[in-house]
């Protein structure tokens, strides 16, 4: 809870009141507030706040910018590890990975604008991630995203979908950052609430990390970029931290409004600031604008800002301090910088041809002091709007509808599906087919230093020029699995993305996550929330993958209907060389076909059920951390001796869409042929169980002695299951073929599925 400031009154000298609303308990409440909020914002004053007051207490305390439901339980997850330069708390998470190269990153949500405008909502998504990573003095070199929608078979569902692509490839491919990799679901609940979380990551001089954070009494603090529009007012607040309804889509003023090529110029001025030692502190103006940039960079410093807002850039005329305090028009920074740097500062922004404006300076008295036109429009104390907002334990109990589930007994099944007819309805659905409809719109290869290409490796990849390092980069989240079992959902989406990066020859290092979730005040909500974070707080224990940052996105719900509890993972991984990474892709015939870890009878969450069967029914896949952690090292070992030719994951859709995958991105239409050694089960179970654990990697013959030797070293279960045969795909089950087919088929159905429905 906020310390209480009754001994002290910020008393309203010279506040001009002609123009404000006046301010009520109930105003307070329609704002956004609760009854005990504002009575804190008056013990704290000591007075009723001006409407502007009101107006910045709403937005700072709002979930989106206080996470006021959410900070007591994200102090559980591990936070710090001998690489962790800067954890929770700023800009973006910051890490070293020696030579002097400190990785920045983070994952941000843009879900509500992005349903009530899909293309501005995922764009500015994406302008906003960006600016997170360079304010830290960072280069953003990849963007990731993890989307969720709802089915394609809805043309509502079909609109947002290409809005929200367009979107991201719009504002990336301009800005010149390639988006290289990602996500996507498919689920009914996202139909009215889709989620759009994007990821991005840069590289810095590891000496030369920025913060936003005012020091120096007498220091400048200095406007530019973007003029400030209305556009994005209550974004914060309304978009970010209520649930929707049926008069969201009236709420367009409210989604912000971005311009690449601004972000383009506002991004190379302040890394040529940077680069020349120029600035003191820096804050993007995101979420709530300039109140939030102001409230921040003074909590951090513990220090105040006397600003004079009249001096702002301006689209739009006669706008009110209200409205200019909590616009959140994009491309706009908050910098502090010391007088004797102010001339060469300005030299910059005007070659960049930015706007900007000293709009005042740092104080030592902890207060925002805000004037317009030469009167006094707001006077507060930093730091019970920032670092001292309210805070809350709210209730938790556990969903109801968890005990009502039902529950598949694999034993009692018939499996009277063919093989042929789940593949083709596997190959045409927007669960598991080609997803390049989606990445080819993005320029995933700009600035050159991009390694591995979307669909052919598990992990996305980027170069750092003038090292020999590469980057591997993870997103990941099964929602089903999640709706299932919060906690154990929670758990596979860390230990999925650990498996990527080991699969593609990434050593895992650290995470940033965006936690999505329903309604905080709802106790099942909550509950969800808490166990799902105290499950990747294990999991990340036991992979030494500390949490760096992230974001919590509230309040996805629409009509009183929730999202499935969905916490993205975004996890990163270094290796040393090019030379030792993994693709998926099958390379040569006579390649034996391995899978280490074991096939287990796990039917229960997975893709075959839902899609084949309409089910969703409990016990998801178990896991197993610990093994899970063993497996990582075993395939960084077998992919240090060069062991293996390809190697991927096998997770939605189990090992026989792995090995599809894997065939259709090799170069030499290259099929294989599996033969099932366990005759007492349905061929369905070994082909389309979802059991953790587990990855297809492929092996010369001459090699399988060595991988044996690994396996038994790292306690770990391999079988070899068949072998790269040239031009077909084939299933021999009891010493009979029950599935052939031409693999150039299979892939043309594979990669036809969504423009199909897109133009239907």
């Amino acid at each position: 809870m906020a310390r209480l400031y009754s001994n002290q009154l910020w008393t309203l000298s010279g506040i001009d009141r002609m123009d404000e609303i006046k301010v009520t308990e109930k105003l307070a409440l329609d704002e956004g507030l609760t009854s005990s909020e504002y009575k804190l914002i008056l013990d704290i004053l000591g007075r009723t706040p001006t409407y502007t007051e009101l107006g910045m207490f709403m937005s700072m305390w709002s979930e989106h910018c206080s996470y006021k439901s959410s900070r007591y339980h994200l102090k559980k997850l591990p936070q710090t590890g001998k690489c962790v330069i800067q954890g929770p708390g700023e800009n973006a998470g910051v890490i070293d990975i020696g030579d002097g190269c400190a990785l920045i990153f983070k994952i941000e949500s843009h879900n509500h604008p992005s349903f009530v405008e899909p293309y501005q909502g995922a764009a500015t998504g994406v302008g906003g991630i960006i600016r997170d990573i360079f304010t830290m003095g960072a280069r953003p070199l990849a963007i990731l995203d993890s989307l969720k929608f709802g089915p394609l078979n809805n043309p509502q569902n079909r609109y947002i979908f290409s809005g929200v692509i367009s979107g991201i490839a719009g504002y990336g491919n301009c800005i010149g950052i390639p988006t290289i990799g990602g996500d996507i679901y498919f689920e009914e609940c996202y139909s009215y609430n889709p989620l759009v979380n994007v990821f991005c990551l840069g590289v810095a001089p590891s000496e030369k990390i920025f913060y936003g954070k005012a020091t120096g009494t007498g220091n400048l603090v200095v406007y530019i970029g973007a003029k400030t529009g209305k556009d994005g007012i209550h974004g914060a607040s309304l978009l970010a931290s209520a649930e929707f309804d049926e008069k969201s889509l009236e709420m367009k003023p409210t989604v912000q409004v971005g311009d690449p090529f601004s972000e383009k110029m506002l991004m190379e001025a302040c890394l040529e600031l940077m680069d020349k030692n120029l600035i003191i502190g820096i804050q993007d103006m995101g979420a709530a604008g300039l109140t939030c940039s102001i409230c921040e960079m003074s909590s951090r410093g513990n220090v105040g800002m006397d600003v004079d807002i009249s001096l702002v850039p301006l689209r739009e005329k006669n706008m009110s301090p209200y409205e200019i305090m909590l616009s959140e028009s994009q491309e706009r920074m908050l910098l502090v910088i010391s007088e004797n740097n102010k001339d060469a500062v300005f030299d910059i922004l005007e070659k960049w041809e930015l706007d900007a404006v000293i709009m005042g300076k740092v104080t030592a008295d902890g207060l925002i002091n805000i004037k317009m036109n030469g009167k006094s429009v707001v006077n507060l104390p930093a730091l019970p709007m920032a670092d001292e907002a309210p805070s809350y334990q709210r209730p938790s109990k556990k969903p109801l509808y968890l005990d009502n589930l039902p529950v598949f007994d694999i034993d009692k099944f018939e499996f009277n599906d063919d093989i042929d007819s789940v593949v083709s309805k596997f190959l045409s659905s927007p669960e598991i087919c080609s997803k390049s409809f989606v990445y080819s719109q993005y320029d995933h290869m700009v600035r050159t230093n991009t390694v591995a290409l979307p669909g052919i490796y598990d992990a996305s990849a980027i170069r750092i020029k003038g090292t020999d390092k590469i980057v591997g980069m993870s997103v990941d989240c099964n929602p089903i699995y999640c709706y299932l079992d919060p906690e154990k959902g929670a758990k596979i989406a860390v230990a999925e993305c650990a498996r990527n990066l080991a699969t593609s020859g990434f050593k895992p290092l650290a995470i940033t996550n965006c936690l999505n979730f329903g309604n905080p005040e709802d106790p099942e909500v909550m509950w969800q929330f808490i166990n799902s974070v105290d499950s990747i707080a294990e999991a990340c224990r036991i992979f030494d993958t500390p949490v760096t940052g992230g974001n919590v996105s509230f309040y996805n719900e629409t009509k009183g209907e929730g999202i499935f509890p969905t916490p993205v993972i975004g996890m990163v991984g270094i290796s040393k060389s090019s030379n030792k990474l993994n693709s998926i892709s099958f390379k040569n015939p006579g390649d034996l076909i391995i899978v280490l870890g074991k096939t287990k009878p796990e039917l229960g969450g997975s893709f075959y059920l839902k899609l084949i069967h309409n089910i969703a029914a409990l016990p998801i896949p178990a896991i197993d951390l610990e093994k899970e952690k063993r497996l990582i090292d075993l395939v960084m070992d077998l992919t240090e001796k060069k062991l293996i030719e390809s190697a991927h994951d096998i997770s939605e859709g189990g090992l026989l869409i792995a090995a599809l995958e894997s065939s259709f991105a090799s170069d030499n239409n290259l099929g294989f042929e599996l033969k099932i050694k366990d005759p007492d089960r349905s061929p369905n179970i070994f082909l389309f169980s979802e059991s953790q654990g587990r990855i297809l990697v492929t092996i010369k013959s001459d090699n399988l002695s060595k991988l044996q030797e690994f396996c038994i070293k790292h306690s770990y279960h391999f079988e070899s299951i068949g072998e790269v045969v040239s031009g077909c795909v084939s299933i021999e089950y009891k010493g009979k073929k029950i599935y052939n087919r031409i693999n150039s088929d299979l892939k043309k159905s594979w990669e036809d599925t969504i423009p199909e429905i897109m133009n239907s």
